[in-house]
């Protein structure tokens, strides 16, 4: 397996699973984080099926989000992840080590054999090829203006576990939406109305669109949709199978769909997530690597 995979495509995989290729997100959120973790309680009538869900206001909403989300200090992530990325199907393992806020090891393994482990900071983005023996130095400015993306570390550190990535909180952009078909609630940068007329395929949608849909048992986030039409482009990211394990409660499943110039899918299955247990951070470009040459975009 190792042998077939060239470093173009070694570059793209590791480059996606760090960064999930472009959270297409542009508006920061500042609010304190407040250090809880509920855990679900029931919002259904279980006797006959009928959704109970009072209205909430976007205030309200997101709130209830940085109530629940995971906390943690640091964070030591194993999974198995598969990608479907130009007609090519690769699977491997990963690990992550993130301190919060700091610094991010990633780590590739294939036949577990260290294959390639990517160094994020807050400033810059390194990756170190061990099999082609190559690297890459690089800053976010660099891979915004690769991958035409507005990325920085706090999307990446929230995308992987399901926080709240950069997402509006301003109330005059952000509009509540009580999904009571499907029993969800929903932050939109779309009124109800007219975003329900866009899912119906009624009216064509002209203007970036984001859709956040939130478990009203837990608040936490199940969907994270970002739709740019001006660039054909979109991203969505869906967790499932939230459960506890080692106390902590998170999503242990994260599929990520991209469509751009070029699709991509990434399904990242969790099989060990631990919190605040810091983590040794080794990262070493050997002198006798070459560097990898990336044609970077002309403006």
């Amino acid at each position: 397996m190792i042998k077939f995979l060239q470093i173009n495509t070694i570059f793209k995989i590791c480059l996606c699973f760090s960064v999930t290729t472009f959270a297409l997100f542009s508006c920061k959120h500042k609010k304190k984080i407040l250090k809880t973790e509920n855990l679900p309680i029931s919002s259904s009538d279980s006797t006959n099926n009928k959704c109970r869900l009072d209205f909430k206001s976007s205030k309200t909403l997101t709130k209830h989000v940085k109530e629940n989300e995971l906390q943690y200090n640091w964070l030591f992530l194993k999974a198995n992840v598969n990608t479907l990325f130009e007609g090519e199907e690769k699977s491997f393992d990963a690990k992550v080590k993130l301190k919060k806020d700091s610094i991010m090891l990633i780590t590739i393994e294939l036949l577990t054999i260290d294959f390639a482990k990517v160094l994020i900071t807050k400033d810059s983005i390194k990756m170190v090829d061990y099999y082609h023996k190559q690297y890459f130095k690089g800053d976010f400015n660099f891979i915004n203006n690769l991958l035409n993306a507005d990325l920085d570390f706090n999307v990446i550190q929230s995308v992987i576990i399901g926080n709240s990535a950069e997402f509006s909180e301003d109330d005059e952009k952000l509009k509540p939406v009580t999904d009571r078909a499907n029993c969800h609630y929903i932050l939109s940068t779309e009124r109800k109305r007219r975003l329900h007329r866009i899912e119906k395929g009624e009216i064509e949608l002209k203007k970036a669109l984001q859709i956040i849909t939130l478990n009203p048992d837990n608040y936490k986030i199940i969907k994270n949709e970002f739709i740019e039409p001006s660039a054909n482009r979109s991203f969505i990211a869906s967790y499932s199978d939230f459960k506890i394990k080692d106390s902590v409660y998170a999503p242990y499943t994260v599929d990520i769909d991209i469509k751009a110039e070029k699709n991509m899918n990434i399904k990242i299955e969790y099989v060990r997530i631990e919190k605040n247990k810091p983590q040794k951070i080794n990262f070493n470009i050997p002198k006798s690597y070459e560097p990898i040459k990336i044609q970077q975009k002309q403006n």
